[in-house]
């Protein structure tokens, strides 16, 4: 292959990954083309991408980018896999497709510039809470305690005002109300 053929490829796929910061590896060696369409159409529906890439120009392309830390896994046929949503939420869906596909290879993920390698390391990723699932996570913690003080200001004051219910009730039944 030529040199400028190299430079367009390599520009080619920094201009697919521009902006990406998280990505998946794979291998789909041994996975017949029947079963790599129904992954690509499964990953394409949740606006994921699957590009086939030679690594080398890839390890080029991704230079001075987050993405540079999948280099020590990029070696083989291997698919990259990234797109609009979290890389933890990817790994998820992969971890049941191999279910199906037990021929596809993870082969690693890179996060926050931090290398998942492995199979080991892509379960370990979707273990992960998502980005939402952890703001959420936070807004619990940061509201628990105002509830539990809202709660302890509200419980005496719902406690006398069973206490006035029940006596509004027996005084409408008639009945004498006992001293304590």
């Amino acid at each position: 292959m030529s040199k400028p053929v190299k430079e367009m490829i390599v520009s080619d796929y920094q201009g697919r990954l521009e902006g990406a910061e998280e990505a998946l590896v794979i291998s789909l060696r041994g996975v017949d083309a029947d079963g790599t369409e129904t992954i690509r159409v499964g990953l394409r529906e949740k606006a994921v991408r699957v590009t086939v890439v030679k690594n080398s120009l890839a390890v080029k392309a991704f230079e001075g980018t987050p993405l540079e830390a999948l280099g020590p896994v990029m070696k083989g046929q291997n698919a990259l896999l990234y797109g609009e949503r979290s890389v933890v939420e990817v790994a998820r869906e992969l971890i049941e497709m191999i279910k199906d596909f037990p021929d596809v290879e993870l082969k690693g993920a890179v996060l926050d510039g931090e290398l998942y390698a492995g199979e080991e390391g892509v379960t370990r990723l979707s273990k992960f809470p998502t980005r939402d699932e952890a703001i959420a996570k936070v807004v619990t913690l940061v509201l628990s305690p105002a509830r539990n003080l809202v709660a302890q200001v509200k419980g005496p004051g719902a406690n006398v005002a069973g206490l006035v219910k029940a006596i509004e009730e027996k005084l409408e039944k008639g009945e004498a109300i006992a001293k304590v």
